[in-house]
């Protein structure tokens, strides 16, 4: 558990961080769709932030919307109407709190804020009753989300990945562990889909159709967990299952220290990767970080700096790339289900496409 005081000192701080005002301005004032962000990006070098809001922004937004509330004299009920009425985007209160989250896009704070807020957020397990709501939504209305969700009772966002991910060829899905027939197909897949096309292996990948090429025996998730924390590393090392190493231990507790970040949930952790050190997933790196961070005894107390600094003080010298002969037994390999319900692991920071 984090620190409260902790974070809202560190969030503070953060707010103190300078971006060059005009593109301060243009994310804080413009509703630019993700197409035209890219775009700004290659031609005016605009630079911003994706992924799942830190805590340390989710404090200054807390911080931002109080401020609006008081310097306005707004209710709960009138903020209520803000976020969620017709006219929601002519207000200035989207630009008021946007301006508060140094390289955050207006649509993002927006997005975020109305899931936030949103009546129907954060109820809990799916029930079998509520799978057959949206099931029988989907069948008269289509993937019509917006008007799916009143009829479950279910967000909108909710409605859609629960029925990509868990309904859509429930009957005929497989789990459990990969049968090397199963691996193979799966490699041949997005081999197909990415290095034989001139694209990245481990991102412009849609899981969708992968699932459907797939026969929909493995669902999205299913495949791209597989491939991301299992499959990938094998292809881009030959053939050849690599194993976590201390000099891969030492690489990513001082590549997380070059990060600056106040706090762990600011990193996007494919940003770590390199040319010379790519075999590991995103996922993989930060649940290995999580791991590297639980062994200190009281870290739940303890600051993010306070924490690097242990971790930097143990990953001092550069550990011998040959090792020290020691055997170990193999850990047991996660399945993709545990993998999925890991609490301490960040989805929202892994492009799902």
């Amino acid at each position: 558990m984090k620190n409260p005081k902790h974070i809202k000192a560190l969030a503070a701080r953060s707010a103190e961080q300078q971006i060059p005002s005009d593109h301060a301005q243009l994310l804080a004032t413009k509703w630019m769709s993700t197409t035209k962000l890219a775009e700004l990006v290659q031609t005016e070098g605009l630079v911003y932030k994706k992924g799942k809001f830190s805590a340390i922004e989710e404090q200054q937004l807390r911080d931002a919307i109080d401020k609006y509330r008081e310097e306005k004299q707004v209710t709960e009920e009138d903020l209520l109407d803000i976020i969620f009425g017709k006219k929601s985007k002519e207000s200035t209160f989207w630009s008021d709190i946007t301006s508060a989250i140094p390289q955050r896009p207006l649509i993002a704070v927006y997005h975020h804020v109305r899931r936030h807020f949103h009546p129907m957020a954060q109820q809990g397990k799916w029930t079998a009753e509520e799978d057959a709501l949206l099931k029988q939504a989907v069948a008269d209305l289509g993937q019509q989300w917006e008007k799916v969700s009143p009829r479950v009772g279910r967000m909108s966002a909710d409605c859609r990945d629960r029925y990509r991910n868990h309904i859509v060829n429930r009957d005929i899905r497989l789990t459990g562990g990969w049968s090397r027939d199963e691996e193979e197909r799966l490699t041949q897949i997005v081999t197909e889909m990415t290095v034989q096309q001139g694209k990245n292996i481990d991102n412009d990948i849609f899981w969708g159709k992968v699932s459907e090429r797939m026969g929909g025996t493995r669902g999205r998730q299913q495949c791209r967990i597989k491939w991301t924390d299992t499959l990938s590393k094998t292809v881009k090392n030959d053939g050849q299952r690599p194993r976590w190493s201390p000099l891969d231990a030492f690489i990513l507790v001082h590549k997380v220290d070059s990060m600056n970040v106040m706090d762990d949930t600011e990193i996007d952790w494919k940003t770590l990767l390199d040319p010379d050190w790519n075999l590991w997933s995103a996922h993989s790196l930060q649940r290995r970080w999580l791991t590297m961070k639980r062994s200190i005894k009281g870290y739940e107390n303890m600051s993010h700096l306070d924490i690097m600094e242990i971790l930097r003080t143990k990953k001092a010298q550069v550990p011998d790339p040959l090792g020290t002969g020691r055997k170990r037994k193999d850990r047991k390999v996660m399945s993709s289900e545990a993998i999925e319900e890991d609490p301490g692991v960040d989805d929202d920071h892994i492009d799902d496409s």
